[in-house]
């Protein structure tokens, strides 16, 4: 009996490696991404517009928050399946996943895992229903990749705390509720709940993107903004917080651009079927083949490489730098079909009628936000030589 053929998208069979219950989460998610974001995305894209029209049907689904406990209205997940839902969300759109992210990694998570039991009760329900988000303002206009150079302060006083600075780069920004702010005080780096209307605190939409303009992407400024210590996220002092957060995020990130590099790939891989030229298709030409095998060889080792990561997050066992490795790796594999798939295509590559152009645009951004390539490479450097390169 011959071998049945393989999932180009899939050589190494990683779905049998799922639990039911992961597939059927990869399943929900793919239904939505091709039913909701795929029929809208080209021209959200075209317009600089984030589809909020998407954000209650994410949240029905468990999208919001979902590796929280059920208590606080969340799906309670595993890794792997968060992991899943990144990967189908960023097959429609980076900016799609972006918005998730930020919302269950870097606002949600926080509030759970440095929060009060007050805080938890108060938020994460909103939050995993949609009717609040969120955002993370850690990254500064001077700063980037040295979030301990943070300028942003908050001073006791009385009972409140009062908040000067600015954040930039915020995803989320201009439709957030709430801000989760990362702020030096006299007893090091904390966390604080900053709530939309709050006086002094405003955020300014960032205009003339070439990337992620599905997403909202935003400026926040402080001015003497006034919160309780009720708002302080009592549980984490340091760059600890934040950092803890972003290796939440950069987990998912892992997983979300095998999504684009699959929905690249595929269309790339249609199109030298179908397309003839000199009187034969174009993927009867060594040289696109050679292409489409490389694209199909790297997609499985990001798969496999994400896979162990969200086996080795389940177990409790997950470090950092294994995050930084996948991250690095799975980012610049994205890129790089991307890039490759959109010179498949020809002309027909540059516009938004097809995937590659944008999710390339999009990865620009996906491969220097939550550290850039660099920055990782040199967390896995230090782990190797046990030497600080920074």
């Amino acid at each position: 009996m011959p071998a049945a053929p393989l999932n180009p998208a899939d050589l190494y069979d990683v779905r049998s490696l799922l639990s039911d219950e992961e597939r059927m989460v990869q399943d929900t998610v793919a239904r939505f991404t091709d039913e909701c974001v795929l029929p809208i995305i080209g021209d959200c894209f075209d317009q600089g517009r984030f589809p909020t029209e998407l954000i209650p049907e994410m949240a029905e689904l468990g999208l919001l928050g979902s590796s929280l406990p059920t208590e606080y209205g969340c799906a309670g997940m595993n890794g792997v399946s968060y992991g899943l839902v990144c990967q189908e969300l960023e097959r429609g759109d980076s900016g799609i996943r972006s918005f998730a992210s930020v919302q269950s990694s870097l606002c949600m998570y926080p509030i759970y895992a440095y929060g009060s039991e007050e805080q938890r009760k108060r938020w994460l329900p909103q939050m995993a229903a949609g009717k609040v988000i969120g955002c993370f303002g850690l990254t500064e206009p001077h700063g980037g990749s040295d979030p301990a150079n943070m300028k942003t302060n908050a001073k006791k006083d009385g009972g409140d705390w009062v908040i000067n600075g600015a954040k930039m780069w915020i995803t989320n920004g201009n439709l957030a509720h709430i801000a989760i702010v990362w702020a030096q005080t006299v007893d090091g780096i904390q966390g604080f709940i900053v709530e939309k209307g709050t006086p002094g605190f405003t955020a300014q939409e960032v205009h003339k993107k070439m990337s992620l303009r599905a997403s909202v992407t935003s400026a926040l400024f402080f001015d003497n903004v006034r919160v309780p210590d009720s708002n302080r996220l009592p549980n984490v002092k340091g760059l600890k917080g934040p950092l803890g957060c972003l290796t939440q995020a950069r987990y998912g990130i892992t997983w979300g651009p095998i999504g684009a590099a699959i929905a690249c790939f595929t269309e790339a891989t249609e199109y030298a079927k179908q397309r003839i030229l000199f009187k034969r298709p174009l993927a009867a030409n060594q040289a696109v083949q050679l292409k489409l095998a490389d694209m199909a060889r790297r997609i499985t080792l990001a798969q496999l490489l994400s896979l162990q990561l969200g086996r080795l997050k389940d177990a409790g066992k997950m470090q950092p730098t294994q995050v930084s490795l996948a991250k690095w790796n799975n980012v610049r594999m994205a890129i790089d079909i991307a890039r490759e798939a959109r010179d498949i295509l020809g002309g027909a590559g540059i516009t938004t009628e097809h995937c590659p152009i944008r999710h390339a645009l999009n990865l620009e951004s996906v491969i220097t936000y939550e550290g850039t390539e660099t920055v990782h490479q040199l967390v896995v450097g230090r782990e190797v030589t046990g030497i600080n390169a920074f």
